[in-house]
C-alpha cells in the first residue's frame, strides 16, 4: 500500500477528512485546479468525463491551487459555489493545497515522484496537470496542463 495513493487522507472543502482509501478499486483522475486560469474550462471537461465513467467506477478528484499566478485567491467555499454555478460540478473537490515547495501536499510528493514531467521534473508547472491513477491505486500517467480532458478519455477507458 506504500507506493499507493490508499496511504493518504486531506480534506474536502467543506474541511470533511477524506482517506483516499475509500477510492480503492477505482480509476482516478486527480487535478489541481484553479478558477481563474486560462484553462479553468477544461472543468467542463472533467465533469463530463465524471459523468461518462463514474458508473464504471470512475472519479474526478480536484485539488485546487494558489501557486501559480495567484489564479485560485477564493476560501474554499467561494471555489465550490464558483464550481457548482459555472460547471455544474459533482465530482469531489477538495481543501486548497500546494503542490509545490514545503508546504506541498504529501499526496502532490507521491504524485510528482510516481510520474515526473518532461525530463524528469518532478514540479507542477501550472494549473490543471493531471494525474492518472488505476484500480490499484498507483499513478499511470501525468498529463500536462494543456491537455485537455476529453483527451484522456481513452486511457481511462482502457483502465476501466
Amino acid at each position: 500500500m506504500n507506493n499507493t495513493i490508499y496511504q493518504y487522507s486531506l480534506p474536502l472543502g467543506n474541511g470533511q477528512e477524506q482517506p483516499l482509501d475509500e477510492y480503492q478499486n477505482q480509476v482516478l483522475l486527480i487535478v489541481n485546479t484553479a478558477s481563474k486560469c486560462g484553462f479553468t474550462p477544461q472543468y467542463k471537461g472533467l465533469q463530463a468525463l465524471y459523468e461518462k465513467f463514474n458508473e464504471r467506477g470512475f472519479s474526478v478528484l480536484a485539488f485546487p491551487c494558489d501557486q501559480f499566478g495567484h489564479q485560485e485567491p477564493g476560501s474554499d467555499d467561494e471555489i465550490a459555489q464558483f464550481c457548482s454555478m459555472n460547471y455544474d460540478t459533482s465530482f469531489p473537490i477538495f481543501k486548497k493545497i500546494d503542490v509545490n515547495g514545503d508546504d506541498a501536499a504529501p499526496l502532490y510528493e507521491h504524485l510528482k515522484k510516481a510520474a515526473p514531467g518532461l525530463l524528469g521534473s518532478k514540479a507542477i508547472k501550472w494549473n490543471f496537470t493531471k494525474f492518472l491513477v488505476n484500480r490499484d491505486g498507483q499513478v499511470v500517467k501525468r498529463y500536462a496542463p494543456t491537455t485537455k480532458p476529453e483527451d484522456i478519455e481513452k486511457d481511462i477507458d482502457n483502465l476501466l
